[in-house]
């Protein structure tokens, strides 16, 4: 696949297919993908030829590693409230796209992949599908991650998951509802897209105003949870420990 375009976009008949587009990067969520993934959303969202979306990575290993580690170690707290805008605003697209969004979650879907997937109409994985909210692990405030998993999880799995950044495998995810399916790493793609077909051919109506209603119960506290987001990096890069935990994983990496 190409590394110049950062969304790949495919139609399969009335189903959009976009593709994350940085491999090489576990197609880690940098500026350019954000605003690409962004854009793509509208289109689909404004393109009456698209019924459904389906979104997914690039790559055997990961749907999106989270947030692009190098642009982050190198933030200062002025620069956090418009990059983590940007970053949130990708979850708020899904939720707008007024048609199904389907993921196929293809490896490891870590923090704000992790993120977009809670806000995504339809989760499909793997045997090799991994999810984890692992801020706390980098120094951050686990706020956003937490706040959208309220929606799915009991408190106590919430805190377990906010508080030790741990990795769930794919049958707890599955068990847990994070995971509606679960199929071969062969069929992912084809089961995604005919998941989205037969949401699809639910009656447009009923379905927008369904969803319509699920967006209002999350928007409802989302400026509020990026508010406190913002905030608590903002504290959290002051004191200096996320870009010392940064580049110590990029280095051991390296």
């Amino acid at each position: 696949m190409s590394k110049e375009i950062p969304v790949l976009s495919m139609d399969h008949d009335a189903v959009r297919v976009l593709t994350l587009n940085r491999p090489e990067a576990l197609n880690a969520l940098s500026r350019a993908l954000a605003q690409s993934l962004l854009g793509a959303l509208d289109d689909a969202h404004r393109d009456p030829a698209v019924q459904a979306v389906v979104l997914t990575g690039a790559g055997p290993r990961a749907f999106c590693a989270g947030v692009d580690l190098h642009e982050a170690v190198a933030l200062t707290t002025g620069d956090i409230p418009a990059w983590f805008t940007l970053i949130s605003g990708c979850y708020a697209q899904i939720m707008a796209v007024d048609k199904p969004v389907v993921i196929a979650l293809n490896g490891v879907a870590a923090g704000g992949g992790y993120q977009m997937g809670l806000v995504a109409d339809w989760r499909i994985g793997h045997s090799g599908t991994r999810m984890t909210q692992p801020e706390i692990k980098a120094g951050l405030p686990s706020i956003m991650g937490a706040y959208l998993m309220r929606f799915h999880l009991p408190l106590a799995v919430n805190q377990d998951l906010s508080y030790t950044g741990r990795v769930m495998a794919a049958d707890e995810c599955r068990q847990l509802g994070l995971l509606n399916e679960l199929v071969t790493a062969e069929t992912l793609l084809d089961s995604a897209i005919a998941r989205a077909r037969m949401l699809a051919a639910q009656s447009p109506v009923a379905f927008r105003a369904s969803k319509a209603r699920f967006r209002a119960q999350v928007m409802e506290g989302f400026e509020e949870a990026r508010a406190a987001a913002i905030s608590g990096m903002q504290a959290a890069y002051a004191a200096g420990e996320p870009q010392r935990r940064m580049q110590s994983f990029l280095k051991g990496r390296a």
